[in-house]
């Protein structure tokens, strides 16, 4: 079997629900929820029943406005919140046996730390703002069992130096950073693993224009040398346009619309999509 005809990553109908619901929400129709906003007991629909594959080396984009649910689905798959029910199964874990989301807390850590890495929009959630830049990396290896100072020096200053971090700054703390040198330093820790997924929620957001071009360059290059599969949240098409080679679009929770970037860019069906795309002409 092709290896790479298989997914690497599959996610099956993954629902994630702020609130209990109610009776007028539980069972989902058009005219039960405002948007994805139930407005009788308040309960939001962050995610309605997504589902989707990655592939080995594959690039694949989400895009959609604030509260469409893109983030939120980060956030499960990465584990930083529970999903309400849905599967996930990962190749290169257990051979792709297990669904993630039911394993323990141990198991997720593990997955974490050895499968999977993340850089966030906001930097204060994925660095340790007073510790050294190296010290970052280092966190992240002795997370997965390093133990070899040594060598965990070395690894963090071959991937900063990858990141353009000047070797006279490794020691320094990412608080004295811009905001892009930080989205740099999260995605060497993000690296420093190995990790086959690695998934970037809004990472140029608030960037100057000048600086997110050199992040995505950055973000392109490691991808090709290191053939990594990445899930890359944002609302700007323009950077989708760049980095996927698959996008899917989200819209109040639920995915409206997903294929080829091209297919979607230049003849988009849903009207959502189709608004987003004369939005960037």
């Amino acid at each position: 079997m092709d290896e790479f005809a298989t997914p690497l990553l599959s996610v099956r109908e993954v629902n994630k629900q702020f609130g209990n619901g109610c009776d007028h929400c539980r069972v989902l129709t058009p005219d039960s929820l405002m948007k994805n906003f139930c407005p009788v007991c308040r309960t939001v629909y962050s995610c309605q029943n997504i589902s989707f594959d990655l592939y080995p080396g594959e690039v694949l984009g989400i895009v959609g406005e604030s509260g469409s649910g893109k983030s939120t689905l980060m956030r499960c798959l990465y584990f930083d919140q529970e999903v309400t029910s849905g599967e996930a199964y990962i190749r290169t874990y257990q051979d792709g046996s297990k669904n993630v989301f039911e394993e323990s807390a141990q198991q997720k850590r593990y997955i974490r730390n050895h499968v999977l890495g993340k850089v966030y929009q906001n930097p204060l959630l994925g660095l340790r703002m007073n510790f050294s830049a190296i010290g970052n990396i280092a966190e992240k290896l002795i997370a997965a069992g390093s133990r070899h100072v040594g060598a965990m020096e070395e690894r963090g200053m071959a991937l900063l130096e990858h990141v353009n971090i000047p070797t006279y700054r490794m020691k320094e703390a990412p608080k004295n950073f811009s905001g892009g040198m930080q989205q740099r330093v999260q995605i060497a820790k993000a690296l420093s693993n190995n990790p086959p997924i690695l998934l970037l929620d809004e990472v140029t957001t608030g960037l100057d224009l000048s600086v997110q071009a050199s992040v995505l360059d950055l973000i392109k290059q490691l991808q090709r040398e290191l053939n990594i599969s990445i899930i890359i949240v944002s609302h700007d098409l323009g950077v989708i346009r760049m980095l996927a080679d698959r996008t899917m679009v989200m819209l109040d929770g639920k995915v409206v619309e997903q294929g080829l970037t091209d297919q979607i860019l230049e003849d988009p069906q849903h009207p959502y999509t189709q608004q987003l795309v004369h939005s960037l002409v």
